[in-house]
C-alpha cells in the first residue's frame, strides 16, 4: 500500500488539468496500486455576477476527490461534500491576486472572500490522504 507521505506528495505535485466541457473545472488523476485511481479536483459551485463593475464579483469553488476502479471506472468512494472550498473575487479589473484591498479599502483577504481557506491543494492534501488511505484499507478488508 502507498505511504501517506508518498500519497500527499502525489496529491500536491500531480498537475491539474482542465476538464473539457465542464466550465471552470479541473482535476488530477493519480494511479494507485491494485487498479485504483484517485481523482482530485475542483468545480465552480456558484457564481455571483454583478452588473456594476465597481462591485465585487465572487466565484466559489469546492474541492472533491474520489477513488475509482481504473479498469471499470466505477466509483468506489467519493467525497463531494463541499467542506473544502475556496473563492476568488474581483472588483473592477482587480482580482485577489492584484490586492483587491487596494481598490475597496484596507480589508483582510478573509473579508473579501470569507470562506476562502483552502485555496491551495497543500492546505488539504493531508486530509485527503488520510481519507483515501482509510478507503483503501476498507477495500483490503473486503477481499
Amino acid at each position: 500500500m502507498i505511504s501517506k507521505e508518498e500519497l500527499v506528495d502525489k496529491i500536491e505535485n500531480t498537475k491539474l488539468e482542465r476538464m473539457p466541457d465542464l466550465g471552470d473545472s479541473y482535476e488530477k488523476r493519480i494511479y494507485l496500486d491494485d487498479d485504483n485511481v484517485l481523482i482530485v479536483g475542483y468545480n465552480q459551485e456558484e457564481k455571483f455576477d454583478v452588473d456594476d463593475p465597481d462591485e465585487e464579483k465572487v466565484r466559489n469553488f469546492f474541492w472533491y476527490w474520489e477513488l475509482r476502479n481504473s479498469l471499470t471506472w466505477d466509483v468506489l468512494f467519493e467525497n463531494q461534500d463541499k467542506t473544502y472550498s475556496f473563492c476568488e473575487s474581483e472588483v473592477g479589473g482587480w482580482s485577489d491576486n492584484d490586492r483587491v484591498e487596494d481598490v475597496v479599502g484596507d480589508l483582510a483577504e478573509e473579508d473579501v472572500c470569507r470562506w476562502s481557506e483552502q485555496d491551495w491543494i497543500e492546505d488539504i492534501s493531508e486530509d485527503i490522504a488520510d481519507e483515501v488511505l482509510n478507503w483503501i484499507k476498507s477495500l483490503e478488508k473486503e477481499v
